[in-house]
């Protein structure tokens, strides 16, 4: 889900002013699988109650309804302006900017859960496209045909590395859903996933010498 940033980045609304993740018991926190799945809920679909959660999650209203208060103590989702009659709760994703990346003077704790997020981001970010591989003979013909799935070596210095990102974000920023309203968008608009990683490869150590060697 996802944008600007240095490491990794979860942007969960398209806040000015992002807020970086030091907390480790926040960011250990968010790293539930069902609690990801439940902000991208949010973010992609919009406010919704704990019963619509839990029927996208796969988890239980009450264990949706757990989920969500335990998201909003970090401030990851807030109360959503009622909606009817007013008795259901609705939810959405804060209106805060949050990002995490690696830093060199990260301590233990907060570099271990950093990582551990990292890694939940990672994982979940390739069951998405696990699921749009297999769903993909199933699609219609044109949305076989608008389908990518790329991957490209560069040669870059760390500016034009840098400048890639920002123009790759510029692109993408008026279609995300946190920002594009729905009734501006096209008829046949669905959700849809862009994924983009830019780094620098790590050298290649030779198999069977040691990794400190």
């Amino acid at each position: 889900m996802l944008h600007t940033w240095s490491g990794y980045g979860l942007h969960m609304t398209e806040a000015p002013m992002r807020k970086a993740l030091t907390d480790p018991t926040a960011m250990r926190a968010l790293a539930h699988p069902a609690r990801l799945a439940i902000l991208n809920r949010l973010q992609a679909e919009g406010p919704c109650t704990a019963t619509e959660v839990a029927e996208v999650v796969g988890v239980t209203p009450s264990a949706a309804s757990y989920h969500l208060r335990m998201l909003a103590k970090y401030g990851f989702v807030e109360d959503a302006p009622a909606r009817g009659d007013g008795r259901e709760r609705l939810w959405r994703s804060s209106a805060v900017g949050l990002s995490v990346s690696p830093d060199p003077d990260d301590g233990p704790d907060v570099r271990g859960a950093k990582e551990f997020l990292i890694k939940a981001l990672r994982e979940q970010a390739a069951e998405e496209v696990d699921r749009a591989m297999a769903n993909l003979e199933r699609e219609p013909r044109e949305w076989r045909e608008a389908a990518l799935f790329n991957r490209a070596v560069l040669l870059v210095d760390a500016e034009e590395l840098k400048a890639l990102n920002e123009r790759i974000d510029e692109l993408l920023a008026p279609y995300k859903t946190t920002v594009r309203d729905r009734e501006d968008a096209p008829p046949g608009a669905r959700v849809s996933e862009a994924q983009v990683s830019l780094f620098p490869r790590a050298r290649r150590r030779p198999h069977g010498l040691p990794r400190d060697a």
